[in-house]
Parts: C-alpha cells; structure tokens; sequence
C-alpha cells in the first residue's frame, strides 16, 4: 500500500460499513513510516478488544490440541494479553528481549520483496487493524490478530524465529520473481500451513492454521504429502479456502532440519 486509502474486495464483510472503512484509513494513516524501534500506538476501541478477547479466548484451548511444543513455548514466554488488542510497541520489546526480533507496523499488503527482506533483519511487518466484528473467526487478508497470534508467538521461540529469519536471507539471493514465488510457496506449507506429527498426532506450527479459529480445526481431514520442500515450491494454492493437501514431516525437529536444509542451499 501507499497511501492510507483502504481499498476492501467487495466481498470483504466490512466493505459496506462506512465506520469500519473510516477506521481501517485511520489506523492506516498512522502506520505509514512506523518505526520497528517505537510503532505508532493505536488506542483501541471496546469493540476492538472485544473481538481480540474473543478471538484469543478460542484459540487458547485449540492451540493446547493442535500446536506444537515449540510454538506453545514462544506463546508462554511473549505472553501476549488476553483481554485487549496488544500495542506493537510492547510486543516489539518482548521479541527484541526473546530472540533478538523488532516489529514495524505497516499500512497494509507490503510487495513481497519487501517483506521477506525485512525478515532477513529479524523486522516482523505487521498491521495494525482488527478484522470486521460481525464475523470474528474470519479475516481474509491479514489482520493484528493473525499477525500477533500466528506470527507473534512464533517468533517468541528462538527455533521458529531462526527459520524466518533463514526465509528473509534466502529471499535476497533470489534473481527472478519466479525464484520468489518458489520460496513463497515453502513459506506458505511451512511457517504459515505447517504440520508435524507428535506424541502420536499431527500438529501445526504454521502461523496460518495456528490464528484460524476453523481451520485449525479441520486440518487434520487434509490429504497428507511427504514434508518436501522441493515439492512445495512447485504446488499451487488457494488462499481463499481451507488448504486440501498439507506437508507433513515426522516431527518438528525434522521439519526445522529440512526446511534450513532447503533455505540454506536457495539461490545458491
């Protein structure tokens, strides 16, 4: 994005609400130029917090079920409020003091260089807005809640947080936009739509599936293919549903290995 004019798909469920559209411009407008040092503060609304209460009261039990260890380990350290909206600026200083990460709040939709980029410099580019409160279970495009639940805890483990940052540095050394789209889609079944299996269960430790109310839910009925990162640059997907094949490694420890293995070797 470049300016602070929101611009919703007509199917967006705030699209028609013209105090919703209002404020997603005004928390726009505030975080163009953010800083990863100080964010700009936003003053949440009730409503707001009401939906980041509701949303976060749902997905704690679920995250006890479905998560990986290592994931609910960065959720317990990084400790993110349950009853309101946390500020990027709080969220910023824990990371920084957990593992070395900042976060910057941006508008909106960053391109895509830019994004992994920021990653190779241990910077998290997050949004700010909360999603439409008429349908708090969905979102579909990211908002402060998938960016601080899914990410945010993420990146609280030193594990997680060293596999973003092998994502961002991979990203630099791709030439051509097709290299870009290829790493995007490992990021996309890995860091974002991520499975493993543990204590007998497949688990996730993917951002996407980890701030999704529904889906988390229902990956376990996906069809299931060997963990293989070659494989997953080359395979589409749909983000406007729930993901129908998922990449599933034996355990988490063999997914960090090989998905390093993989970032490691990108580009070179």
């Amino acid at each position: 994005m470049s300016s602070s004019r929101v611009a919703l798909p007509i199917d967006h469920p705030g699209v028609t609400d013209d105090g919703y559209l209002a404020r997603r411009n005004e928390i726009a407008a505030a975080s163009i130029g953010g800083s990863p040092v100080s964010p700009p503060a936003i003053v949440y609304t009730p409503a707001e917090d009401d939906v980041w209460r509701t949303v976060s009261a749902a997905l704690s039990p679920l995250h006890a079920e479905y998560a990986v260890d290592e994931y609910r380990a960065g959720v317990v350290a990084l400790s993110l409020p349950a009853d309101r909206v946390p500020q990027l600026s709080w969220v910023s200083e824990r990371l920084d003091a957990l593992t070395g990460w900042r976060v910057r709040a941006v508008p909106g939709l960053v391109p895509i260089r830019t994004f992994y980029g920021s990653l190779s410099e241990r910077t998290f580019l997050s949004t700010q807005y909360v999603r439409h409160p008429s349908v708090p279970f969905y979102t579909p495009e990211p908002d402060v809640i998938h960016e601080m639940i899914g990410h945010a805890n993420a990146l609280a483990s030193p594990r997680l947080a060293a596999l973003y940052e092998a994502a961002g540095r991979a990203s630099l050394r791709a030439s051509t936009d097709a290299q870009m789209e290829e790493l995007s889609r490992v990021f996309w079944f890995t860091l974002e739509f991520g499975v493993a299996w543990e204590a007998g269960q497949l688990r996730t430790y993917g951002a996407g599936l980890l701030s999704s109310f529904g889906e988390i839910q229902s990956f376990r009925a996906s069809a299931l293919e060997s963990f293989d990162p070659a494989a997953m640059s080359r395979r589409t997907y749909d983000i406007t549903a729930f993901q129908d094949v998922l990449f599933a490694a034996d355990s988490f420890a063999d997914a960090e290995r090989s998905l390093h293995d993989y970032l490691d070797r990108f580009g070179r």
